[in-house]
């Protein structure tokens, strides 16, 4: 089998095995190199597991509100920690499996091992680092491995990993990050969340739901800092009655370790601290590109702030090798990885009309209870850049469907150009808006107008409805509040 290829991507993640996928389709040789297990950590330690993870304790807390519904359980209802992480790791383990069959339906060949760049064209795999992490995810035998191999076009998709900072580093015990969180071997009776991201908030309102005392500690002044205010503020309220405790504008400045606990100092911003005890610290401060040992410094590419540099068809300033998804910079998102990909190989093999990617329409979804989600501008961000504006505003309260469902809390946020009413922005928090925001981003991505939009029929009786009430809010139709 000869080591030469059209396309080889490093790295198996939802960027590199789809962008692998699409360079098959077009009918390039290709293969993928991956160190660890295929679907890289979105499958086994991100995107997948944490949902299946975060279904459990949706069904814990829909369990634990069942006479809200009518409804007697005999008994009480507990979580079985070991079974509800066994579930989420067969969930993963079943997917992992399901993209080793579309490289082999693919025809795409699978390289284990690490990848470094030697010269252009060519990089030199050599012995994984690590073992496999688990026995759901063996790496099978008999397949191609150690060796160089030369390809017209190579391209960087290694991710992302936990960020950590000085003095408070993960030492996978006391202080854990998304890994150790996604498997606890005990359910802890306390415990600090050092950042709201995304991540943060979804392992707080996990491990809320399973019963554990949470505190969430945010350097900003609101939880989910890329959010709309208004939307974060909201969720803050709901978060806080569900019994979360959140401390915004401070920092953990210090932590210290006991045999089996940990102190945490936090510091607020008017310089006071004051210290929290828990069982175990997340650090949830945020991901950084995977840029190390991959020979790029031996290129010489450009890099910037711990990711490469690239141009919107993912280009590096060296010829013939490109980057996409966390590795190139924000937003570190999934799905702007596999769509950066996909446009990346299509302008390699030299398809018309590729156009970069447009980050203003790329969705973002935080899981947590309640789920918020958002695409375009938030309306601070669109006051700064000098435009006129209408807002609508929806509430759940107002909504049929949300009130049969016992999901009366949320709300729908729209934000259009006044003068040419273009829908620039859309906010969402409430039950199952990571599933409705699409039905913005798809408008945004058409160029719909309000016009548009109010004549597009909704189905009643469903939440999508209010996607429709808070553009006509925005234009002071509203007709059901």
């Amino acid at each position: 089998m000869s080591n030469a290829y059209d396309v080889i991507i490093i790295g198996s993640g939802p960027g590199g095995y789809v962008t692998a996928i699409r360079a098959a389709q077009l009918g390039l040789k290709t293969a993928i190199v991956e160190r660890e297990h295929l679907g890289g950590i979105c499958l086994n330690w991100g995107c997948i597991p944490t949902k299946a993870l975060l279904r459990s304790a949706e069904i814990l807390d829909h369990a634990n509100h069942a006479k809200s519904y009518g409804l007697t359980l005999n008994g009480t209802m507990t979580a079985d920690v070991k079974e509800v992480v066994a579930r989420s790791r067969g969930v993963s383990a079943r997917l992992n499996g399901g993209i080793g069959f579309l490289m082999k339906k693919n025809k795409i060949d699978v390289i284990w091992g690490e990848a470094k760049l030697t010269k252009p064209g060519e990089i030199v795999v050599g012995k994984m680092s690590k073992p496999v992490v688990e026995p759901q995810h063996p790496v099978p035998k008999g397949v191609l491995g150690e060796g160089t191999y030369t390809a017209k076009h190579i391209i960087v998709a290694t991710g992302a990993r936990p960020r950590a900072l000085p003095g408070i580093e993960p030492d996978g015990k006391l202080i854990w990050t998304y890994f150790e969180a996604m498997k606890p071997d005990f359910m802890p009776k306390s415990l600090v969340v050092m950042g709201s991201g995304a991540i943060g908030i979804e392992f707080a309102s996990f491990y809320r739901s399973m019963g554990v005392d949470v505190t969430v500690v945010e350097l900003m002044a609101n939880i989910m800092p890329v959010e709309d205010v208004e939307i974060s503020t909201f969720a803050r309220k709901q978060l806080e009655k569900r019994g979360l405790k959140i401390i915004t504008e401070a920092k953990v400045s210090k932590v210290e370790k006991g045999a089996n606990s940990i102190t945490a100092h936090v510091e607020t911003k008017d310089g006071k601290v004051q210290t929290i005890t828990a069982d175990r610290l997340i650090s949830a401060v945020g991901v950084q590109g995977n840029i190390e040992n991959l020979g790029l410094e031996t290129l010489g590419v450009k890099t910037d702030r711990g990711c490469i540099v690239i141009d919107g068809y993912g280009k590096t300033n060296v010829p013939g090798l490109y980057a996409i998804g966390d590795v190139a910079g924000p937003p570190m998102l999934a799905h702007k990885a596999e769509h950066e990909g996909v446009i990346c190989i299509e302008k390699i093999a030299g398809l018309p009309n590729v156009h970069p990617m447009d980050k203003a329409k790329i969705p973002g979804c935080t899981y947590c209870n309640p789920q918020v989600a958002s695409v375009g501008l938030t309306e601070a961000k669109a006051k700064e850049q000098g435009r006129e504006i209408r807002v609508g505003r929806y509430s759940f309260a107002a909504n049929g469907k949300a009130i049969a469902l016992g999901e009366d809390q949320g709300m729908i946020k729209t934000i259009f150009d006044k003068k040419t009413g273009e829908l620039i922005g859309a906010h969402m928090v409430g039950t199952e808006v990571t599933e409705l925001i699409q039905g913005f981003v798809v408008a945004m991505n058409l160029e719909t107008t309000e016009e548009e939009l109010m004549h597009t029929i909704f189905p009643h009786p469903t939440l999508s409805e209010m996607m429709k009430e808070s553009v006509l809010d925005a234009y002071g139709r509203v007709l059901n509040a």
